[in-house]
């Protein structure tokens, strides 16, 4: 099992306070945590802030985190984008703007099938 970073959630913790997920049992604390901030107005709801990216930047969202850096909560998205590159993103969990970004400069690609082997002769 890898260690945690202390104010790092996991997607399943994000999803669960935005309506939909399940949480292991070890997850709680994590939940109840995000759920707080959320109704406190330090977070946006994961579904808000998504809504207002979707209009700058298109994509399927692959894997969304949140965690406080320097005392702001932050949102970090990867998202696959319909020219197929990859793009990450930081954005301020109260707002929803945008504070950086690092796009891969290549497509991502399917791996190609393997062949079957040929037969000897």
């Amino acid at each position: 099992m890898t260690p945690r970073r202390p104010g790092r959630w996991s997607f399943a913790a994000v999803l669960l306070f935005a309506g939909t997920g399940v949480l292991r049992a070890d997850d709680r604390h994590d939940h109840d945590r995000a759920r707080a901030a959320v109704q406190a107005g330090e977070v946006l709801p994961l579904r808000q802030v998504l809504e207002a990216l979707r209009r700058t930047e298109p994509g399927e969202v692959l894997e969304v985190e949140l965690e406080q850096d320097a005392g702001r909560w932050v949102y970090e998205l990867k998202l696959l984008r319909p020219d197929g590159t990859l793009r990450r993103l930081k954005v301020d969990a109260r707002t929803a703007a945008v504070l950086g970004s690092r796009t891969r400069p290549e497509p991502v690609r399917p791996a190609p099938a393997a062949s079957p082997a040929e037969p000897r002769p």
